[in-house]
């Protein structure tokens, strides 16, 4: 059994400048997919820490641990590390 997952944690407004084409291509797939246009464009963003630089990058930074907390990344750096 899947249990359902909250939704938004600590959900804030955000105040972004995006291009008309961008906006269209979320308004769109939001109505393909069923999900709000805030719902698509976090899952999305999401798919930055698949970004194996990225992970790199924050890996190097000195005093990393609020980022790692922040982006919950302890358990992928952990097994990075094993792995």
């Amino acid at each position: 059994m899947n249990f359902i997952k909250p939704k938004n944690k600590n959900v804030e407004k955000v105040d972004w400048l995006l291009s008309e084409r961008t906006r269209a291509i979320v308004k769109y797939y939001a109505e393909y997919t069923e999900y709000s246009e805030s719902e698509v464009v976090d899952k999305f963003l999401l798919n930055i820490l698949e970004d194996k630089d990225f992970i790199d990058w924050i890996e190097k930074k000195r005093n990393n641990r609020r980022i790692v907390k922040q982006l919950e990344l302890e358990h992928s750096l952990e097994e990075d590390v094993i792995g």
